[in-house]
């Protein structure tokens, strides 16, 4: 019977109960219930003998071996078939290297051959272009060969009277010897005219390039007269701005020369009244004065007499009070 409780712990093989006390209670537990119990298969059947299981293993040993054998005879047979087969792919395999060898050196030839081709037919095609283009230009030639002869036939045949006139002229002239020498001197000419038209022509642009360079020239020279003008125009709005300044400091300086001369002039009275003063100080006192030098000696003598006088006064003043006062008392008795 199936154990009701699990086992708490397994030993190594899992089917032991490590803790005995408890598993031998479990098993006590799970024997007297019926509600997992198993019967087992063909339980009611008393099964095979030995001897029965020993037959049975030995007919299977029989066969086994029977079959080894026919296995073993199979494997010998296939791999001397294999042998065969693999001698066979070797003789093919080598048959067919050759094989590959050769076709590998056709198609090399044939490349070979098939690019020398190519460059034969190029060559071939650009020779035949370079004869086209020959012949082409070769017609043209001679087409434009039969024009010239057409125009020559025709300018022949419409200067025809001209060359008997020229015949006649060189009969009739002493000049020309032959109407190729008056041809070669017209045509002598006709170059010196042409000689002519190019030096006048060069001369023409020599004289307009001096021309130009004229232009250039007076254009600069105008700029340069221009800015010369501009600066004189600042030269004189400069000098304007000093005179100006000039003057208005010419007037400043002269208002500080006459301050300067009037201070001098004031000075020079100062000095004046001083030295009058104090001689008549010094003819009061009957004493000899200094000279005009010597300010600071003089305004302490100056000083002191004005204090003595102030003193002087002061006494009068008092004195002059007191007999006022006495007369005031006088009247008033």
């Amino acid at each position: 019977m199936p154990r009701v409780k699990p086992t708490k712990k397994l030993d190594v093989l899992g089917n032991l109960d490590l803790r005995p006390e408890e598993a031998v209670g479990d098993y006590l537990c799970s024997k007297q219930q019926d509600k997992f119990f198993v019967i087992p298969p063909n339980s009611d059947s008393a099964g095979d003998s030995i001897e029965l299981i020993f037959v049975n293993n030995l007919r299977e040993n029989e066969a086994m071996l029977k079959l080894q054998d026919e296995m073993l005879a199979s494997a010998k047979r296939q791999s001397k078939v294999n042998h065969s087969r693999v001698r066979n792919m070797y003789k093919i395999q080598e048959r067919l290297r050759r094989r590959f060898i050769e076709v590998n050196s056709f198609i090399k030839d044939c490349a070979d051959k098939k690019r020398a081709a190519e460059k034969t037919a190029q060559g071939e095609t650009l020779y035949h272009k370079e004869l086209g283009e020959g012949i082409e230009s070769f017609k043209d030639s001679i087409s434009e060969l039969k024009a010239f002869r057409e125009a020559l036939k025709a300018t022949v045949h419409e200067f025809q009277p001209y060359e008997k006139v020229l015949d006649e002229v060189v009969k009739v002239s002493d000049i020309f010897v032959s109407p190729k020498d008056c041809m070669d001197r017209c045509d002598a000419l006709m170059l010196a005219q042409v000689e002519i038209s190019q030096l006048e022509q060069q001369k023409l642009n020599e004289i307009e390039n001096m021309r130009q360079r004229m232009v250039q020239i007076t254009n600069e020279a105008a700029l340069t007269v221009l800015g010369l003008k501009n600066d004189l125009a600042k030269l004189e709005r400069s000098y304007n701005e000093s005179r100006v300044q000039c003057l208005k400091w010419e007037k400043i300086l002269a208002n500080s020369k006459d301050a300067i001369t009037n201070g001098a002039m004031d000075k020079d009275r100062t000095l004046d009244g001083i030295n009058h003063l104090y001689r008549i100080l010094c003819r009061r006192r009957d004493v000899p004065g200094w000279g005009r030098g010597c300010v600071e000696g003089k305004l302490d003598i100056i000083k002191n007499e004005v204090d003595i006088l102030f003193g002087v006064l002061e006494q009068i003043q008092s004195m002059d009070g007191k007999g006022k006062q006495n007369e005031a008392s006088q009247d008033m008795c």
